[in-house]
């Protein structure tokens, strides 16, 4: 599994900020929404395979502990 270095998570950080400067909740939704996609891009699959990938092993996980 790919993983997205602190260097890759400080530049997407600054990006944002400096693209919604005055609105840090639209930040932090933009910055995840980055970091997620970088993810993909790492293990070969497309933002939505990915998210689809995570939910599955989310939902296998919480089936198996009766939720």
């Amino acid at each position: 599994m790919g993983k997205i270095t602190e260097k890759d998570m400080e530049e997407v950080r600054k990006m944002i900020e400096a693209e919604f400067p005055d609105d840090p909740a639209l930040q932090q939704v933009h910055i995840a929404r980055k970091i997620i996609a970088r993810e993909a891009e790492l293990e070969g699959l497309s933002f939505l395979e990915y998210i689809k990938s995570r939910g599955l092993r989310v939902g296998r996980t919480h089936r198996r502990h009766g939720v």
